[in-house]
């Protein structure tokens, strides 16, 4: 992952990227609310995730299958 200035949100093709998934990917879940993180939206097409907890779920070595978060 890039520098992250600070911020405490990435975009959704930040988490794909962190999570090694495609975008299309990663904005297909975030749509349907099946991210294993709580999706933030801002607007009407604004979607981010909590950067602390994209971090944690990495951290945390637990299996993700999509239908969990």
């Amino acid at each position: 992952m890039n520098q992250n200035d600070g911020k405490l949100t990435m975009s959704i093709p930040e988490f794909a990227a962190a999570m090694g998934v495609s975008k299309a990917t990663a904005y297909d879940l975030a749509k349907r609310d099946a991210l294993p993180v709580k999706v933030l939206r801002i607007g009407e097409k604004r979607m981010v995730v909590s950067r602390k907890a994209v971090m944690a779920l990495l951290e945390s070595n637990d299996c993700w299958n999509g239908n969990q978060r």
